[in-house]
């Protein structure tokens, strides 16, 4: 279900409510007059109506909610048969009611379209059954005249309709899906100016104080306890080295060869890479394959990608737990489910994975997962993570297969 209501600008709304008010007024007043300046009980009640639609209209931007949005649609309905009831033999009131389903599609609420389309045939066909027992010519000139064909044109308006409704939520779908893949584009590209403006800067001293301090290892007057700090020293800048060269990978992607890979063998290369990692918490690595399937992409950055999952899911799961790698065929695409059952992570912290500078480690940086996704997107894949706290979690990677 899609929620969010579409509302043009404030201005736009305004005047578009004011129309309304104005026609629904009018019409209150030419039913004074036609009725000689009397004030009906009819006349009480279509005016009830107009005031409750008016306020909800004037107040929804301000009070949107799902049970707004059930009251404007019910007082509209309301007031729509109301009319059709008090004006039987007029075409436009039925027409009116034919599109009552219209205002959920405005409002994007699926549940509210599904229940107003059902309401409004139930209600519709009731009261075309009512008037065939018991009207009369003289009053329902257009539908005495032909109550089997008004029903089917209204049956045929609430189809075409529903018809409509799902090419629309098809479509919102599609661009809801297509603003997802922006926004993550956009984290990449903004990682990747970040790169470019940083990378260069901090690596020129980094080389210089690396070559210091390997100078001065090998200088044979500086003791020896001092020396053994040194190798301290030196990881510490060769691990600064690596995340300064993944965000550099990150800004300016290298043009890598890719090849035809067998999805099977390349897994089993990067368990082993991981199996004594693994082991340190005796956490077991479980792989399933229904069949061999091939993808074309490069089998280093293959690598990585899995190694860079599957090390997460191992620091992520508990002592003595199983990690499960399960690759099916679907379609045109190889599936690899890599499931863990480990601490597992929020809706809000599933939300920001990927997010630059993102990361649920303690010293991590989440250009890990940057580069993951970089590699997925690079081979027209992709990538879905499902978690809840405490259960573990699941991702998913598709990649295109080869066909033979």
């Amino acid at each position: 279900m899609i929620d969010n209501v579409l509302l043009p600008s404030i201005k736009i709304y305004r005047m578009f409510i004011s129309v309304i008010i104005i026609l629904m007024s009018s019409g209150l007043m030419l039913i004074y007059e036609v009725n000689d300046r009397t004030i009906t009980t009819s006349l009480i009640f279509q005016f009830i109506l107009v005031i409750t639609i008016s306020i909800l209209f004037i107040l929804f931007p301000k009070k949107d909610s799902g049970r707004f949005r059930a009251g404007i649609i019910l007082s509209m309905s309301a007031y729509f048969f109301f009319m059709y009831l008090q004006f039987p033999d007029r075409f436009a009131s039925l027409l009116m009611i034919s599109y009552l389903p219209v205002i959920p599609v405005l409002f994007l609420h699926t549940r509210l379209f599904y229940i107003t389309l059902v309401s409004n045939i139930t209600i519709t066909i009731s009261i075309f059954l009512y008037l065939m027992m018991y009207g009369t010519r003289s009053i329902e000139e257009y539908t005495y005249l032909d109550y089997s064909g008004v029903a089917i044109n209204f049956i045929a308006s609430q189809i075409f309709l529903f018809f409509l409704f799902q090419l629309f939520k098809k479509k919102m779908k599609e661009q809801e899906l297509y603003y997802v893949q922006m926004k993550e584009d956009e984290k990449l590209r903004t990682t990747g100016q970040l790169a470019a403006a940083v990378a260069h800067e901090i690596r020129n001293p980094i080389t210089v104080v690396k070559g210091f301090i390997q100078l001065h290892e090998r200088d044979e007057d500086v003791p020896e306890h001092i020396k053994k700090h040194y190798n301290l020293m030196l990881d510490q800048l060769q691990d600064a080295e690596t995340v300064i060269s993944n965000f550099l990978s990150l800004a300016k992607p290298v043009e890598t060869n890719t090849e035809i890979v067998s999805v099977n063998p390349a897994l089993h290369t990067v368990m082993d890479l991981l199996n004594t990692y693994a082991l340190i918490d005796t956490i077991h690595i479980e792989l399933e394959i229904e069949d061999e399937y091939e993808i074309q992409c490069n089998i280093l950055e293959f690598k990585q990608l899995f190694v860079n999952l599957l090390k997460n899911a191992i620091e992520a799961s508990n002592h003595g737990d199983t990690i499960q790698i399960k690759v099916t065929g679907e379609q045109d695409t190889v599936k690899i489910v890599i499931i863990d059952c480990g601490s597992g992570m929020s809706q809000e912290q599933l939300e920001r994975i990927g997010t630059p500078f993102y990361s649920l480690k303690a010293k991590g940086t989440g250009i890990g997962l940057m580069i993951c996704f970089n590699i997925i997107q690079k081979y027209d894949g992709t990538i879905h993570f499902c978690s809840e706290e405490g259960k573990g979690t699941e991702v998913t990677v598709t990649f295109p297969i080869v066909k033979a």
